[in-house]
């Protein structure tokens, strides 16, 4: 079985790459898909198979899935771009003959008002409409995305959001990875949905704790209004657009949007997911 990961010179696809090698893939059965092929040359001397493969450039795609058994589809980066990206990579897959399809999806992507959601939605019903056969990971919030406030709080002692007493279920990075590739490397997975997130969801005043814990310094977690914070936002730089966005997913995290513990995750990784405190020091290690 082949099995070609895309955005494979990004955080996810790297280690889904590393993950399916951990797991007994040969090398020669892996193909790593990136823009820029120079950024993954060490996946080509550890023996994987590195090829061109640019969203934007939909000549790429077709020939990069030669010979392709099975396509990690690994979601794009650039919010707004998304579906047409992936509808490419999906057009392409059929032509080249793929047989399944993994996609990292977004929490309950057809009916969450998650505002990341609709892209995500829209992905999985082109894939649906491909007549190719999927396997939908639905990827819940990465522990890595706090490393930047644990930092800022390095300097400023405080953690500032308009969370509330929100929670987030999250995982690190390398736990969804894994579980990309254990559906990757199964057919018995084609076909699932699975809904991925850590084993805990945590509150920031835990968040700010932990950061205390890793840095040696106070740190507590200053609760804003979302107006405050657009404020804060627009007056670091940010455009409005990105401002809001940045809002309307703390309001997302309010309202409970990433607080869900499935299970999935750790059942299909074979053990508990990483914990905040580690997922973070690894985030700032790196």
């Amino acid at each position: 079985m082949t099995v070609a990961v895309t955005g494979t010179s990004g955080h996810l696809g790297r280690l889904v790459v590393d993950s399916l090698l951990a797991r007994g893939a040969a090398p020669a059965d892996v193909v790593a898909l990136a823009r820029t092929t120079s950024k993954v040359a060490d996946l080509a001397e550890r023996g994987v198979v590195v090829r061109e493969a640019d969203y934007d450039r939909p000549e790429t795609l077709a020939p990069a899935l030669d010979g392709v058994d099975v396509l990690v589809l690994v979601s794009g980066s650039e919010v707004g771009q998304r579906v047409g990206q992936h509808g490419a990579v999906v057009d392409a897959a059929k032509t080249a003959g793929v047989d399944r399809i993994v996609y990292t999806s977004a929490p309950h992507a057809d009916t969450s008002p998650l505002v990341l959601a609709p892209e995500h939605k829209a992905t999985e019903e082109l894939l649906a409409a491909s007549g190719l056969t999927t396997t939908i990971l639905r990827n819940g919030w990465y522990t890595e995305n706090y490393a930047g406030d644990v930092e800022q709080a390095r300097e400023t002692g405080e953690i500032a959001h308009s969370t509330g007493d929100g929670r987030v279920a999250s995982a690190s990075r390398a736990d969804y990875a894994e579980a990309a590739a254990v559906v990757a490397l199964d057919d018995a997975y084609a076909g699932a949905v699975h809904e991925l997130s850590g084993d805990v969801a945590w509150d920031f005043d835990t968040l700010a704790a932990v950061a205390a814990d890793l840095l040696g310094r106070p740190v507590t977690y200053r609760r804003l209004s979302p107006a405050e914070h657009r404020e804060i936002l627009l007056g670091a730089g940010l455009d409005e657009g990105t401002a809001d966005f940045v809002v309307a997913l703390d309001g997302n995290t309010r309202d409970g949007l990433l607080a869900e513990t499935s299970g999935d995750l750790a059942r299909l990784i074979g053990r508990p997911t990483t914990p905040l405190a580690e997922g973070l020091r690894r985030a700032l290690d790196a």
